[in-house]
């Protein structure tokens, strides 16, 4: 029975330092993209925070089955 051996490897190929180069790049560069949107989405909610004032100013007149109830649903900040 013959052994049969990995004779297609090399340092430089896709399963090598390249391979590994490539990987690390490709990884960098979703790190740095997630990044920079996090930061983008950062500057542009800083000033339109949420408020919870329309949820809780008149939570009384909340029935348990009504169609009104839409109207004390999360609105979208402006």
């Amino acid at each position: 029975m013959a052994v049969t051996e990995n004779t297609n490897r090399g340092l430089f190929t896709l399963s090598g330092i390249t391979g590994m180069l490539i990987a690390t790049v490709l990884l960098l560069s979703i790190l740095a993209g997630l990044t920079m949107w996090d930061i983008q989405v950062q500057k542009a909610n800083a000033t339109n925070y949420y408020d919870p004032a329309p949820l809780w100013d008149s939570l009384d007149n909340v029935k348990a089955i009504s169609k009104e109830n839409a109207k004390f649903a999360f609105q979208p900040a402006k």
